[in-house]
């Protein structure tokens, strides 16, 4: 959620600059909004130690 406050000065820049540098700058941040909420986000099926020593050593 903080990482959407960062859309206030791109709106700013857009405003400023031309009207295409504070698209790309809004799609960018977007993409990193989203890509920290996936990498921080709970994972359904972690990955548990238990399953690789049952199967015994990889090839």
């Amino acid at each position: 959620m903080i990482a959407l406050l960062a859309l206030l000065p791109v709106v700013l820049f857009g405003l400023g600059r031309t009207w295409w540098a504070g698209a790309v700058t809004f799609v960018n941040v977007l993409i990193i909004t989203y890509s920290l909420y996936l990498l921080l986000s709970p994972t359904e099926n972690g990955h548990d130690d238990h399953d690789a020593t049952e199967h015994g050593p990889a090839p």
